[in-house]
């Protein structure tokens, strides 16, 4: 059981508490199959199984042993994505199971936890020792609002190691701890550089651009004029929901497009080009997307 309240306005602290200690009995989110769980790490037969139309011969799933040149997860699904025929992207759920894995793999890899170093070996032996039974009676009274005074000796110590130990989790996107990683990198960039001198949102639209619908496939739009000829709005709207691949392909594009041809900045070696751009040179930037 997880809780999720990036902005921490709309979950009371005790259902947050609640939802650490149970997150301590086992932090690893399993899909039980059988009376056995499916391990998602390195087991190349868990999507050909799942999808058999995305793999109809039953190979080609991902972390396969057998490949001459090793592939990691994010760098396969980024190609399956990818492919010419668009059948990965147009599949109803396999998108967001693949997006789902690689967050929850992010989590595994990037959260960890952080104790004063004089509390540290009092608190790794009693987090090791601590009984899972304790801590979903402990969940449970945090959740249904009783009272601390009642708890057991053993709940009062779970509930100690907890406040003992901060959870961080700076590279997970969306998490509170990532935001405030990213200030804490806008502070340092006003510390190097000086205060900024312009601040703006890109929000460009991909239902309305003619862009959009050729990266959709739909080469019938003509770029080369000024006010070519498009598509419904309906049908607009409805092809950005079917292909947020391309979607994401237009802002991505979009934005190389802005600072490149309008601010005069070379991605390529990470600097101002010389001539400069519509404000001058650059000297740096920072943004964050939504």
């Amino acid at each position: 059981m997880g809780v999720s309240d990036p902005e921490c306005d709309k979950v009371s602290g005790r259902t947050f508490v609640a939802s650490a200690v149970r997150n301590l009995i086992r932090p690893d989110i399993v899909v039980h199959h059988s009376a056995d769980a499916v391990p998602e790490y390195n087991n190349p037969r868990l999507f050909p199984g799942m999808y058999p139309t995305l793999y109809p011969y039953g190979i080609g799933g991902f972390e396969d042993k057998s490949r001459l040149t090793p592939l990691s997860f994010d760098r396969q699904a980024k190609y399956c994505l990818n492919v010419s025929d668009r059948g990965f992207r147009y599949h109803e759920s396999f998108i967001f199971v693949m997006l789902n894995m690689l967050q929850r793999r992010q989590a595994h890899l990037q959260t960890y936890f952080a104790v004063r170093k004089s509390n540290f070996d009092s608190v790794a032996r009693n987090l090791t020792s601590v009984s899972p039974d304790v801590l979903i009676r402990l969940a449970n009274r945090l959740e249904q609002e009783h009272k601390l005074s009642n708890l057991s000796t053993d709940e009062q110590n779970a509930l100690k190691l907890l406040r003992q130990v901060n959870t961080m989790s700076t590279r997970i996107p969306g998490s509170q701890a990532s935001k405030i990683f990213v200030r804490n990198e806008i502070r340092n960039y006003y510390g190097y550089f000086g205060l900024p001198h312009i601040f703006f949102t890109f929000n460009p639209n991909p239902a309305h651009s003619p862009v959009f619908q050729v990266m959709y496939g739909d080469y019938s739009v003509d770029l080369s004029e000024r006010l070519p000829r498009m598509p419904t709005g309906r049908v607009c709207a409805t092809r950005l929901a079917h292909d947020p691949v391309a979607a994401a392909d237009f802002f991505e594009f979009s934005f190389r497009c802005l600072f490149r041809y309008l601010l005069g900045w070379d991605f390529d070696h990470d600097r101002s080009v010389d001539g400069g751009g519509i404000l001058g040179h650059i000297r740096a930037f920072y943004g964050t997307s939504e």
